[in-house]
């Protein structure tokens, strides 16, 4: 029952989408961003700090006008930029995260305990972090890997060191995660693996 409860709760919070706390990206702010979704050699051209203009715009490689930033949450910024990378047809499903400075500490405010859940899942981001948590359960907070997720190469982040796990076998499911990891889905390769 407890275990129920638990992952309700979990599946609660991953519903809760930081970006509701968050404030607003400001004109002359910095911002990192990270694209899934994608070719790797083009995700490279991507990923990185961008500063927000003074006209409140954001300018990312490929696409001919800037994004609207200023006065938005960062989730709200991140889909409009997947929607301009779909809308000038470079991009079929691209997944966008963006965070701030700002983020970052309220999340620790808030949560003040996470795990940040990247790459081909539906809700890309940190999730609160739970005592006890598994990389499973982390994954499931947020919203489970996309179509396009490779569930059997689930990178962990911890510490510097990377390691690779499939969480379709029930005996990598169980590993626990801890504050501060980063947890990335891939893109499954060219065989759907």
């Amino acid at each position: 029952m407890n275990k129920l409860i638990r992952s309700f709760l979990l599946s609660l919070l991953g519903l809760l989408n930081l970006s509701v706390y968050a404030a607003p990206i400001t004109s002359g702010e910095k911002v990192t961003i990270s694209i899934y979704g994608v070719p790797a050699d083009e995700k490279q051209q991507i990923n990185g700090d961008y500063i927000v203009s003074d006209s409140g715009m954001l300018y990312l490689p490929m696409l001919e006008n800037g994004i609207k930033a200023s006065g938005s949450s960062s989730s709200t910024v991140a889909r409009r930029i997947e929607a301009a990378y779909k809308s000038a047809q470079i991009y079929t499903s691209p997944r966008i995260t963006i965070i701030t400075v700002r983020d970052v500490a309220e999340s620790n405010t808030i949560a003040q305990k996470f795990v940040t859940v990247a790459g081909n899942v539906k809700r890309p981001g940190p999730v609160q972090y739970t005592e006890g948590m598994t990389i499973y359960e982390a994954v499931a907070a947020a919203g489970d890997a996309d179509p396009f997720g490779a569930m059997n190469r689930v990178e962990l982040l911890r510490n510097g060191k990377k390691y690779v796990y499939n969480l379709k076998t029930t005996a990598h499911r169980t590993l626990k995660v801890y504050h501060g990891d980063t947890i990335t889905v891939p893109q499954k390769n060219f065989i759907g693996q």
